[in-house]
């Protein structure tokens, strides 16, 4: 099992949310960090999880977890790759 998932929204509005998707998927797969993507807008419980694991009612997509453990949004993800703390920031 792959222990990184990333909540995303494939139906968003939001330019700036598919960037960020985006910039998170092409940064994993091209460091060859396996992971999950997670569909919220095919699941409320999916959403529910994300925003109680992140500990945010009002947290948007992308929102990054090792197992169940909360690792970061993407303005963590940006800084860990800006200091090169990538594996750290994935608690890999």
């Amino acid at each position: 099992e792959m222990p990184v998932k990333v909540f995303f929204t494939s139906v968003s509005g939001s330019t700036q949310i598919k960037k960020n998707q985006e910039r998170v998927f092409s940064i994993l797969n091209a460091k060859k960090i396996p992971f999950q993507p997670v569909d919220i807008s095919q699941s409320s419980d999916d959403k529910d999880l994300m925003r109680q694991g992140a500990g945010d009612p009002t947290a948007l997509p992308p929102q990054i977890f090792n197992g169940d453990v909360y690792c970061g949004d993407i303005s963590a993800f940006d800084n860990a790759i800006e200091m090169e703390q990538l594996e750290d920031f994935l608690k890999l």
